[in-house]
């Protein structure tokens, strides 16, 4: 700090301006920021693209009161924490290559990308519940008490995820020791082992509710064709071809998920400070993909939800079930039933 002209280099009595060094005004008028990059550019593009999309979704569910079943309930927590993850990864290309990096945005943008990937990654895991229980409990599913217990699970979802992501603001960081520092500072290799490998169970018991969805969706299939006395070598094409439909769109689902969120999950358990960070980019990008492709394989590719989108954009909303009970009331699309799978 600067306390008298003395120091400047200016003598009061010669009545000439202060004279400052060439380098000191080139360091005191141009902020260091970093060169701009294509990961980083990759990041931007990627969080307004989906931070559109996502909110896209959430004002459709939020303005349509139909929509409040316990899937929607899911699906609008998914989109909000994927669109947290847009103006995350928005807040991240700012601070790190249009202003100066400062502590504090450091750790702002990575509490937020923290608590929004967990949030995402634990509402797909609630979406998979959600699935598994419409169709084991059908009768019951869609209830006031279905819908309770979905925003209970919410509650928890949300409050442990701010939890987690308040840890690196609330010291748990390597700012002030570099040699801690992990694959993605300002987090410390603890702090993102012991996250990475939550992600890592979080990830084993969503795989193993999708395992549950598919043996819930075979006996089902199995009982109907026993009671029309079929044999599934003597289904009809159409049947057949409805089931193998569900089941690759399964795949496409877990495919996608898997592929999102092991290589960051994995990267974050087996690099460290001394990694380059091309490898932390290159994996950071597959898990901001999912909350890209998050709203297209869950949200959009729910027929409720492309219904009240295309009649916005026509200009005249379709007709849609009030409840979730009307919704069990409504005749059921045989080759569904068959599947279980098409929502999936």
């Amino acid at each position: 700090m600067i306390l008298n002209a003395s120091e400047l280099g200016w003598d009061e009595s010669s009545g000439m301006d202060p004279v400052f060094p060439l380098e000191q005004l080139e360091s005191s008028s141009s902020p260091k920021v970093p060169p701009l990059t294509v990961w980083g550019v990759a990041l931007c593009v990627s969080g307004t693209v989906i931070t559109a999309e996502n909110t896209i979704v959430i004002t459709t569910i939020l303005a349509t009161p139909s929509l409040r079943a316990p899937v929607f309930l899911l699906l609008a927590s998914l989109g909000l924490a994927d669109l947290l993850a847009g103006v995350a990864l928005i807040l991240h290309f700012l601070f790190q290559f249009c202003v100066e990096p400062r502590d504090w945005s450091q750790l702002l943008t990575s509490g937020l990308l923290v608590t929004s990937l967990t949030a995402s990654l634990c509402s797909l895991m609630g979406v998979a519940l959600d699935r598994y229980l419409s169709l084991s409990h059908a009768l019951t599913y869609g209830s006031g008490q279905s819908r309770r217990r979905a925003a209970t699970l919410l509650l928890l979802v949300w409050l442990g995820a701010c939890a987690i992501g308040a840890g690196p603001a609330m010291g748990w960081h390597c700012l002030e020791d570099l040699d801690s520092c992990s694959v993605a500072p300002p987090l410390t290799r603890t702090y993102l082992s012991l996250l990475c490998g939550g992600f890592l169970v979080v990830v084993a018991v969503t795989l193993q509710l999708y395992a549950g969805i598919c043996r819930v969706a075979r006996r089902h299939a199995h009982a109907i064709a026993t009671q029309r006395h079929f044999l599934p070598t003597n289904q009809p094409y159409a049947n057949r071809h409805s089931t193998g439909r569900g089941f690759s769109r399964l795949i496409l689902v877990l495919s996608v998920f898997v592929g999102c969120w092991m290589p960051f999950s994995l990267w974050g358990l087996l690099g460290d400070a001394s990694s380059p960070p091309l490898y932390t980019y290159a994996t950071l990008v597959p898990a901001a993909g999912s909350s890209l492709l998050n709203p297209i394989l869950y949200s959009l590719r729910n027929k409720d939800i492309r219904k009240v989108l295309l009649g916005t954009c026509l200009g005249c909303p379709l007709p849609l079930p009030t409840s979730g009970r009307d919704r069990l009331q409504q005749p059921r699309d045989p080759e569904r039933d068959k599947t279980g799978l098409e929502d999936v």
